[in-house]
C-alpha cells in the first residue's frame, strides 16, 4: 500500500486500494483464526484465497506491482490448501 500511495494515480483508485486493504485484513483475520484454533479457520481461509486472487488480479493491471502479485498469488495458494 505504501508503494501505491507514493505512486498515486490509478494505484490509489478507490476500488483497487480498498481491495488491498481488504486483502491485508482478511489475511490477518485468517491467521488469527488459525492461531486461536477456530473451527471456522477453513472458511476464513477460503475467503482469504478469493480475496488474495482478486487483489493479485487488480495489482497485475498496474505497473510496478509484480511483488504484490506474486505475494497475493502465493498466499491464495496456501489458503486454498488450508481451506479443507
Amino acid at each position: 500500500m505504501t508503494h501505491c500511495l507514493k505512486v498515486g494515480g490509478p494505484h490509489v483508485e478507490e476500488t483497487h486500494f480498498r481491495l488491498m486493504l481488504n486483502c491485508a485484513e482478511i489475511c490477518q483475520t485468517s491467521a488469527n483464526f488459525m492461531i486461536s484454533g477456530s473451527s471456522f479457520h477453513a472458511l476464513s481461509c477460503a475467503v482469504c484465497a478469493d480475496v488474495c486472487e482478486a487483489c493479485a488480479d487488480s495489482c497485475e493491471r498496474l505497473e510496478g506491482m509484480e511483488e504484490c502479485v506474486k505475494a497475493c498469488r502465493s498466499c491464495a495458494e496456501f489458503c486454498r490448501k488450508m481451506a479443507f
